[in-house]
């Protein structure tokens, strides 16, 4: 549909959607808290005419609300869709397409689409360097300057086919650090990459892998460039499908290159790394200064009226909640296809997307057991192919429910699902931990870079106790010197504020006097938080502080703990150490007279 990104923000501005800032604006963090504040008060998207220090364009909220998302891929999110449903069930698609003929129409239109194409030239481009891009800084203790809708594309081999080129977004940093300016980035993918099989095949055979970063063109590349495709199916497809247009590109110097982007970065990573970050991410802390693959530019090209498209993250929910959430709508046929046995899965956004995970699975190992009988057997099973399935494998709490327990349970429903869970999960049996894995690198709890632990927490059978939350229960409760107030949830869930993790809370005194506490049972999780650290949205302050700043091997606590033939277990309540500790990385923040800029920009503007 779309032949460029400016053709997308013009039909935008059309429909009323997108609106100019015709001031100057500073891209070191101005432009990022404009970003936001615009973001967190439903502004639309936003066209930056006048850049400080580059002669750029730049376009953020692009993909900022469901309206926007919808009117953006209206021609190709259906077809999309009908071809994932046939991929993920062709009988019941074909079953399906004799009462809605439609349906079959659409899945052929989105396979006919899809293949790449050859087309344009290096003639169609200018040449640049990476200082004349506008230098985003995001957040005060950045690294440098950063590319963050990047489109990073990828093959194994240098005589691969077009249709084994891996798209991925990772940041970019362009500037700082002990980069040598406007001849080298920094290129920060994580574990559990293609990008990664690329660069250790690259290494293997003693040659650079070349990359290809391609930013802005039409808004299908950049959202398929977050697309969990399965291994080697290319993303460029995905782009074609979703874009009603086919992915158009060239061949230069050995390099690929779309012939639709707005900037093209050309260059080659060697084996050797050097120091990137910090970087404020989208959990809602930095990210540190870590050794990563670094690049070496080889050229750097522009349109003519070339746009810079950015997003800026940060403690969810900000622009890329809305990639999950439409991610989530094309996949969810594709999962029991997938994963047989898996009916739902939802990555908590306010928890940081992989620190927590809630499933629906099917306990049908012994269908012949009451529910009184009913135990997790099947539902560990499925846990494991979970915790080994794409990006899944990086969730670091897993709570998993069967659906013979309540067929209308919703993994989406977080209070219902945590409801259904706290009701009968059983302490001494129901909690599987793997002490010493892998976890995102993002996450910094555990004991070092991409190094932590994960928990399993199952439940199915009957309820095996009764939940509250009665906001009187909390006066028979007496805290320990040093834990301040509980605060109740939800039915069953528990904040406490306690002292700084310095000042070694006596978690004995806490956990003696949570056992004597008459609705100990009722309330069978505790999350201990730092004092002052609530707002006004409870639940999202619950989920944010207690699966970002706790790690389930160290931070997990229960009354009457012990070890049984390996196996921890503990009676009710479970207990979250969920205060901020040394190994943390620094929360996000923004300088007041920032934020104040960036409102005054956007009201004279008349944008809010």
């Amino acid at each position: 549909m779309y032949k460029s990104l400016e053709q997308a923000l013009l039909d935008l501005e059309k429909a009323g959607m997108l609106k100019r800032i015709h001031a100057e604006v500073d891209p070191h963090l101005e432009m990022a808290e404009i970003a936001r504040e615009n973001f967190r008060q439903g502004g639309p998207a936003l066209l930056f005419e006048h850049v400080k220090g580059s002669k750029f364009r730049a376009a953020c909220n692009i993909f900022g609300s469901n309206e926007r998302f919808n009117f953006l891929f209206r021609d190709g999110f259906e077809q999309t869709r009908a071809a994932v449903n046939f991929k993920a069930n062709p009988v019941n698609f074909f079953k399906n397409a004799i009462k809605h003929p439609k349906s079959l129409f659409k899945a052929a239109s989105a396979g006919l689409c899809s293949l790449p194409m050859r087309s344009g030239s290096i003639k169609d481009f200018e040449e640049c360097s990476l200082s004349d891009l506008p230098q985003l800084v995001s957040w005060p203790l950045d690294g440098g300057a950063f590319i963050t809708l990047p489109q990073v594309a990828t093959r194994p081999s240098e005589n691969a086919s077009i249709m084994q080129t891996n798209v991925g977004m990772y940041r970019i940093q362009i500037s700082g650090n002990d980069y040598i300016p406007n001849e080298e980035c920094g290129l920060h993918y994580q574990i559990k990459r293609d990008i990664a099989r690329h660069h250790q095949k690259a290494i293997e055979e003693g040659r650079p892998l070349k990359v290809s970063i391609f930013i802005g063109g039409p808004p299908s590349h950049t959202f398929a460039a977050v697309m969990p495709m399965p291994e080697n199916l290319s993303e460029l497809l995905f782009a074609g499908m979703l874009g009603n247009r086919r992915f158009r590109y060239f061949e230069h110097n050995g390099y690929l290159v779309s012939s639709d982007a707005d900037f093209c970065i050309l260059g080659e990573l060697e084996p050797g790394l050097k120091p990137e970050g910090p970087f404020g991410d989208h959990i809602g802390y930095y990210s540190g200064k870590h050794d990563f693959p670094c690049m070496r530019i080889h050229k750097v090209l522009c349109k003519k009226n070339a746009i810079f498209p950015f997003t800026v993250v940060g403690r969810p929910p900000q622009e890329d909640t809305l990639f999950g959430k439409y991610i989530h709508k094309i996949t969810e046929p594709m999962v029991p296809a997938s994963l047989p046995g898996v009916y739902g899965i939802h990555a908590v956004d306010d928890a940081g997307v992989h620190p927590l995970c809630l499933a629906l699975g099917s306990e049908a190992f012994r269908p012949y057991a009451s529910a009184e009988d009913r135990e997790p057997m099947e539902l560990l099973k499925t846990a494991n192919a979970l915790l080994g399935f794409n990006q899944a494998s990086l969730t670091k709490y897993l709570l998993i429910a069967a659906k013979e327990d309540a067929p209308g349970l919703d993994v989406n429903d977080i209070p219902a699902f945590f409801k259904h869970v706290l009701e009968r999960v059983h302490f001494d049996r129901d909690l599987h931990f793997q002490t010493a894995t892998t976890i995102d690198t993002l996450d910094y709890t555990g004991t070092s870079l991409n190094h932590g632990s994960k928990v399993v927490i199952a439940a199915a059978g009957a309820k095996c106790r009764e939940l509250r939350d009665n906001p009187s229960d909390q006066e028979s409760l007496s805290l320990p010197q040093g834990f301040t107030r509980a605060i109740i949830v939800m039915p069953g869930v528990l904040l406490i504020e306690g002292p700084t993790f310095e000042k070694q809370a006596n978690f004995a005194d806490l956990k003696a006097s949570l056992a004597c506490w008459e609705f100990h049972e009722n309330y069978p999780w505790v999350s201990i938080i730092d004092e002052g650290a609530i707002s006004n949205n409870v639940l999202s302050d619950f989920l944010w502080l207690t699966f970002t700043r706790s790690d389930p091997a160290q931070d997990i606590y229960g009354i009457k703990e012990s070890v049984y033939n390996k196996h921890w277990k503990c009676e009710a309540p479970l207990i979250i150490d969920a205060r901020i500790k040394p190994q943390h990385q620094k929360q996000l923040t923004i300088p007041a007279e920032i934020t104040t800029k960036a409102k005054q920009i956007l009201n004279d503007a008349g944008v809010l």
